[in-house]
């Protein structure tokens, strides 16, 4: 049997969540995230508000959608420098942050 991937799905709700502040969080996480080994998929970008059914969740601003090779990928891009500069830089500005990580 193969492992499974782990799916890291983050979503942050902002303070000033501005188009400009928006973008900025995107472009953050395209700089300092999407470098640390064991990524097989990255994505992030702004919540698309015209997909408003019932069942849409649309209390955030960005979403960050990481895949990882496996757990160990995971828990070393928690501790990576990039990662931990990421959260000292941007967090002064998040009201909230849900993360969902599934194996996949």
């Amino acid at each position: 049997m193969t492992t499974p991937r782990l799916a890291h799905n983050v979503f942050f709700k902002l303070k000033d969540n501005s188009p400009t502040k928006v973008q900025e969080l995107v472009d953050a996480c395209k700089k300092y995230l999407n470098v640390q080994p064991g990524i097989v998929f990255f994505a992030a970008g702004k919540l698309c508000k015209e997909l408003d059914r019932e069942v849409n969740v649309l209390d955030w601003d960005v979403g960050l959608h990481l895949v990882f090779t496996d757990k160990a990928a995971h828990d070393g891009y928690q501790i990576d420098p990039m990662h931990i500069k990421f959260v000292e830089e941007n967090k002064p500005n998040w009201s909230g942050v849900r993360v969902f990580d599934s194996l996949v």
